[in-house]
């Protein structure tokens, strides 16, 4: 039996919320041909939309001049997602808990959280120049793992 075909699919799109939409419309067609379950999709959708929210919103401070990078590895037996951005990092471990009985009120917090909870693992690098780099990995057809390999807390 051969390993399953993958499809890298890259983006460059410049930092507005209206650009997270086209992603998203990107990553549904590249999933399409696939047996991924709808609730999958769902919810892998949303953790790929805080990921490109929070890659606009506190990476590249909604700076239209600059681009979020996103690339896809799809196959049959999974979807690594790459977001990447020019801003100047953070540090996932100094993110407050958003379940923590002080913070939820807040806003603040939830995305991380959130791909922690949607993605099997997701994985942080950040550049020597700037720019946070995340990647959101899901397997397609097995028991969902949980975020191993989470470097942070929750954003």
């Amino acid at each position: 039996m051969s390993a399953p075909s993958r499809q890298t699919i890259r983006l460059s799109v410049s930092s507005r919320y209206e650009n997270i939409e086209l992603v998203l419309a990107v990553v549904d067609e590249a999933l399409e041909p696939l047996d991924v379950d709808e609730e999958s999709a769902y919810w892998m959708g949303i953790a790929l939309r805080e990921a490109l929210t929070n890659a606009i919103k506190h990476g590249n401070a909604q700076d239209p001049e600059k681009k979020v990078e996103v690339a896809l590895e799809v196959g049959a037996d999974g979807i690594e997602i790459t977001v990447e951005d020019e801003g100047g990092g953070f540090d996932p471990a100094a993110v407050e808990d958003p379940l923590a009985p002080d913070n939820l009120l807040k806003t603040r917090g939830r995305g991380i959280f959130y791909m922690r909870k949607f993605m099997d693992k997701i994985e942080y690098d950040f550049g020597a120049e700037g720019g946070t780099k995340v990647r959101l990995h899901k397997k397609f057809g097995g028991p969902r793992t949980g975020a191993e390999g989470d470097q942070g807390g929750a954003e």
